[in-house]
C-alpha cells in the first residue's frame, strides 16, 4: 500500500513538473514578438525580398519559432485581401508590420496608427505620403526605398543600341512607384536623345493588347519596377520577341524571363536591409526618427541567350561591368 501511495505521489510530482515546463514553454512562446509580413502578390522579385527579410531578421538574432514568430500573408494582388489581412495584423497586435511593395505598405498604414511599420522596396515613399521626408519619416513608417539606378540603365541601353531613336515604356497607371520611375526614366532618356513612347495598363489583362501595339511602334522597350507588368512579363516577352524588339527591364528578376540587360539593385539585398531595419524596430527604435535607407549600388545583369536570339550584340563595356559586378546568363 505504501509503495502504491509513493508511486502515485511520484507520478503526481512528475506530471506537475511536466505541466509547469509545458506551461512555461507556452508562456515563453506567447511572449515572443510577432513580425507580420504582408506581400502584395507573388512574383520572383517580391519573393526574393521576402526571403531577404527573413534572413535579415535572422542575422539580427530574430529567428522564426525561436526568438520571434512570423505571420506571413500574400494578398495575391487583391486589394480587398490587402485590407482584410492588414486589419487582422493590427487587431492581433503584431509587434512590427512589414509591407512588401507599395500597395502592401499603404494598406498597413491605412489600417494602423500605432504599430511600427517597415516598408520593403517602396520606390517613392515621400510621394506616396508614407513618410514626410527620407531623413525624418515622422510617423509609424520607415524602412527601405527601392531606388533603381535609372541613369545607369539609360546609359546601358545606349551602349547596346547607339542608334536608338525611340523606346516604349509600359507601366501600370495606378502604381505610384512605377509611375515615379517612369517619369525619371523619361527625363533621362530624352536628355540622351531618345524619344519615349508611353503605354499604360490597369491590370495584367491589358498587357497582351497593349504590348502587341507597342512592339509594332518602337525599337526597344523599358519596364520600370512594376509588379503588374512583372506578373504578366511572359506575355510581354512573347509579343516583343515576335517583332524582334529587346526589353530592358528595371529590375534584375525580369532578365531571366526574357529581358536583355539591366543595371539593378539586388531584390534580395533590399529584403535583407528591410529585415535588419525591422529588427531595430523590434528592439524599440522609433520609425519616426529612423532615416529611410536604400541599397545604393547596382549590378549589371545580361541575358546573353536573349541578346543572341534578337541578333543584338552585347557591348564589351557591358560584359566587363557584368564580369566585375553582376552576371551573364548564357
Amino acid at each position: 500500500m505504501k509503495r502504491l501511495i509513493a508511486t502515485i505521489i511520484a507520478l503526481a510530482i512528475f506530471l506537475g513538473v511536466a505541466f509547469n515546463v509545458e506551461k512555461k514553454q507556452e508562456e515563453s512562446k506567447n511572449k515572443m514578438p510577432t513580425v507580420a509580413i504582408l506581400q502584395t502578390l507573388s512574383h520572383p522579385a517580391l519573393d526574393q525580398i521576402h526571403q531577404g527579410i527573413v534572413d535579415g531578421l535572422k542575422e539580427e538574432g530574430f529567428v522564426n519559432g525561436k526568438t520571434m514568430k512570423i505571420d506571413y500573408q500574400n494578398a495575391q494582388g487583391d486589394q480587398s485581401n490587402l485590407k482584410t489581412m492588414s486589419d487582422r495584423f493590427v487587431q492581433e497586435k503584431a509587434s512590427v508590420l512589414i509591407g512588401i511593395a507599395t500597395p502592401a505598405v499603404q494598406s498597413l498604414a491605412n489600417e494602423n496608427s500605432k504599430i511600427p511599420i517597415t516598408m520593403g522596396a517602396v520606390s517613392d515613399p515621400v510621394g506616396t505620403g508614407l513618410v514626410k521626408t527620407l531623413e525624418k519619416p515622422g510617423g509609424t513608417v520607415s524602412g527601405v526605398m527601392h531606388k533603381e539606378p535609372v541613369a545607369a540603365q539609360v546609359k546601358l541601353i545606349r551602349e547596346f543600341m547607339p542608334d536608338l531613336k525611340n523606346i516604349g515604356v509600359i507601366y501600370t497607371s495606378s502604381d505610384d512607384s512605377s509611375t515615379a520611375e517612369y517619369k525619371e526614366f523619361k527625363k533621362l532618356a530624352e536628355k540622351a536623345g531618345i524619344t519615349v513612347k508611353t503605354y499604360t495598363i490597369t491590370s495584367t489583362n491589358d498587357i497582351d493588347q497593349v504590348s502587341a501595339t507597342m512592339a509594332s511602334e518602337v525599337q526597344a522597350v523599358y519596364v520600370p519596377s512594376d509588379n503588374t507588368v512583372a506578373s504578366g512579363f511572359s506575355t510581354l516577352v512573347k509579343n516583343t520577341n515576335a517583332k524582334n524588339i529587346p526589353i530592358f527591364p528595371g529590375v534584375d528578376s525580369m532578365i531571366k524571363g526574357g529581358g536583355v540587360a539591366t543595371v539593378s539593385v539586388s531584390q534580395y539585398e533590399l529584403g535583407k536591409l528591410t529585415g535588419k531595419m525591422a529588427a531595430q524596430e523590434l528592439r524599440g527604435k522609433n520609425p519616426a526618427t529612423m532615416p529611410v535607407e536604400t541599397v545604393k549600388k547596382g549590378s549589371t545583369i545580361i541575358n546573353q541567350k536573349q541578346a543572341d536570339k534578337l541578333g543584338l550584340k552585347v557591348p564589351a563595356s557591358a560584359i566587363k561591368q557584368a564580369n566585375e559586378k553582376g552576371e551573364i546568363i548564357k
